[in-house]
């Protein structure tokens, strides 16, 4: 098979876009909205129309397409073609020149929603038909070839438009999956450092058993310590694998005092931790802090300081990283840094949240449960 048969194979296969839900009640409005300014127009603004009250119910008939383009949108593309063909046809039966009302604009979201929602086989089939009944209905009228410059300019930039758009939302669906991938391998990572460190112990502790019969006692107790605090981290770590960027797996409160930095910005770390750490939730506190130093260095206008605040409390440990720039970022805090961090601490049983601070500058917080340790 050649390349160009298998992408053509490719792209008949291509199933239908994730999220096609209809109808929607806002679609049934649309359709209402559209019926009442067709019977406007019809009635008061078209005096041109040969046929305006025909034209007005043909119109109105076509309009329940819009409910179901999403779901059926290679059904509600031949129920937009077929009748238009045919009243274009038969204004040409009865001599008269084929005209619209300019509330049929609205028709242009089926071709779009037919590539936007479409699986491959909907888009070959729809856009033949869509092309065959443009075709149709532009060689009845008075100036074919600039009908169909008009209706390929309008029905062709729909359908790029519903193209384009898939392609953007499915990339970035795959930049988020990414994202997770990532998180998990880091995760992965953290599993094998912690265990490993722990059962290094284990076996230290078995062979000094083994060699020294006085010390069985003392050599136990370290054995069971160390085995308690290895399955604690291990559920810990399992539980965070279940789903999502890069950071260091030993990297930990340590590593988040050496974020301070004379500037500029300044960057100041306070750090309040009365409780010991689990390694996964101290590296995730350090990504947390990189990132926000990062984010505020790159997007911040004019920001003079930073400031990080860890506190490690018996149940919980939060992090605080304001800076005091002009925020030029969206108040969603979309990055994608921002995403991966949201997807680790939601697995930790956290919350992350990040935007412009009522004060001013920009705040990124985030607090995890510590749980039983």
């Amino acid at each position: 098979m050649s390349t160009a048969q298998r992408a053509m194979s490719s792209a008949w296969s291509r199933p239908r876009a994730a999220g096609a839900e209809g109808p929607r009640p806002r679609d049934a409005a649309l359709a209402a909205v559209f019926a009442a300014v067709s019977v406007v127009e019809g009635a008061l603004l078209r005096a041109d129309l040969e046929w305006r009250a025909a034209t007005v119910i043909v119109t109105i008939a076509i309009l329940p397409v819009l409910l179901w383009r999403r779901t059926r949108p290679l059904a509600s593309a031949v129920l937009l073609t077929g009748p238009t063909a045919a009243f274009a046809l038969a204004h040409a039966v009865a001599g008269i020149e084929p005209n619209a009302l300019v509330a049929t604009f609205v028709f242009l979201t089926v071709p779009y929603a037919l590539f936007r929602w479409g699986s491959g086989r909907d888009r070959f089939v729809g856009g033949a038909v869509i092309a065959a009944g443009l075709v149709c209905s532009s060689v009845l009228g008075s100036d074919p070839i600039a009908d169909i410059a008009a209706g390929v300019a309008f029905m062709g930039g729909a359908c790029l438009i519903g193209a384009l758009r898939r392609e953007r939302r499915e990339s970035r669906a795959r930049l988020l999956d990414s994202v997770r991938a990532r998180e998990r391998e880091a995760l992965a990572r953290d599993l094998h450092d912690t265990v490993a460190h722990h059962v290094s112990a284990i076996v230290i502790r078995a062979q000094v058993a083994g060699a020294d019969p006085a010390r069985v006692a003392e050599s136990l107790g370290v054995i069971e310590r160390e085995a308690q605090a290895a399955l604690g981290e291990m559920r810990s770590l399992v539980r965070t694998l279940r789903a999502p960027a890069d950071f260091a797996p030993t990297a930990g409160l340590p590593e988040i005092a050496r974020l301070a930095d004379p500037g500029p910005p300044t960057v100041t770390v306070s750090i309040t931790a009365g409780e010991d750490l689990p390694v996964v939730v101290a590296s995730t506190l350090f990504r947390i802090a990189q990132e926000g130093v990062t984010n505020a260095r790159r997007h911040a206008r004019e920001a003079s300081t930073v400031d990080i605040t860890v506190t490690v409390e018996a149940t919980a440990a939060s992090i605080v990283v304001h800076d005091d720039g002009a925020p030029v970022r969206s108040a969603s805090g979309g990055g994608h840094g921002l995403q991966g961090m949201a997807e680790r601490v939601a697995l930790l049983g956290g919350d992350v949240s990040a935007g412009p601070d009522p004060a001013g500058g920009w705040t990124l917080r985030s607090s995890m449960p510590l749980g039983e340790r």
